[in-house]
């Protein structure tokens, strides 16, 4: 794969924003964030910022936002998104990516909670950038990481009946792992990408000083719909991601999740 593989797939990426997955991914991952913000404002580095559903939502709680985003396109996607905030919002968006850092932030800058949704599965290689990410947690603050479930990757084709793709992804993650290396696909955006595991993202974490502290699954249950399924009325959406939200924090569900969020403390 190339550095990144992301960019061969951002038309239909933003295409899809407001389809029924991607909102219940923003939703349960917002949610779930909740969990360890705490009750006063934070300093927040969204890396990889995209559109910025999530940096726009924590500034709009009124914490710090700083978002690095490399994409001209996301950007602007960005400024109309945060361009739509009802109230003034301290938040930043710079240009930028996980190898400029320390060019765009300054050596010193740390922040108490670190952003990365989205992104390790278009990288090589996800070690180099949590340590990369960690280097900006500041002590008992936390990374937050959102990557691809690569033992659950044949959940999605089984689930939607696709019988040959499932064998697919099984033959995938069993050679992956008979060979010593992370899983590979074509994801649902036509490009190449690579799965993490809770097991490989926990050990770049202690390799970097984080110590996990929380782990939950994504779209569990509604990950079998078309990509181009639209948000049900709101009542049936409520009821999507209650569900979701308790299916991508209980056992056995949450292995499952076609996403795997990882939070990460610095001690």
């Amino acid at each position: 794969m190339a550095d990144n593989t992301f960019r061969g797939g951002m038309d239909p990426w933003l295409e899809r924003l407001g389809n029924l997955r991607n909102v219940v991914r923003q939703e349960m991952v917002g949610r779930q964030l909740g969990e360890h913000l705490g009750a006063h404002p934070l300093r927040v580095l969204d890396v990889g910022a995209g559109q910025g559903t999530q940096a726009v939502r924590l500034a709009a709680a009124g914490h710090h936002v700083t978002a690095v985003e490399p994409d001209g396109r996301m950007r602007e996607a960005f400024a109309t998104y945060a361009a739509g905030l009802a109230e003034p919002a301290d938040i930043r968006l710079l240009p930028g990516d996980l190898q400029t850092l320390g060019a765009v932030l300054g050596d010193d800058a740390l922040f108490d909670a670190v952003l990365c949704h989205g992104v390790l599965m278009y990288l090589p290689d996800a070690s180099d950038a949590v340590a990369r990410l960690a280097a900006r947690v500041a002590p008992n603050g936390f990374l937050s990481l959102v990557a691809r479930n690569g033992p659950a990757m044949a959940w999605r084709p089984s689930i939607r009946g696709d019988w040959p793709a499932a064998l697919t992804m099984l033959d995938e993650i069993q050679a992956a792992s008979a060979q010593g290396r992370d899983a590979r696909y074509v994801n649902e955006i036509g490009v190449p990408a690579r799965a993490d595991s809770l097991d490989s993202l926990t050990a770049h974490c202690d390799a970097a000083g984080l110590r996990v502290e929380a782990w939950y699954g994504i779209r569990v249950a509604s990950d079998g719909v078309p990509v181009d399924a639209p948000t049900p009325p709101p009542d049936e959406l409520t009821l999507i991601l209650d569900v979701e939200e308790r299916l991508g924090r209980t056992d056995p569900y949450r292995a499952l999740g076609t996403l795997l969020h990882v939070i990460a403390r610095r001690p």
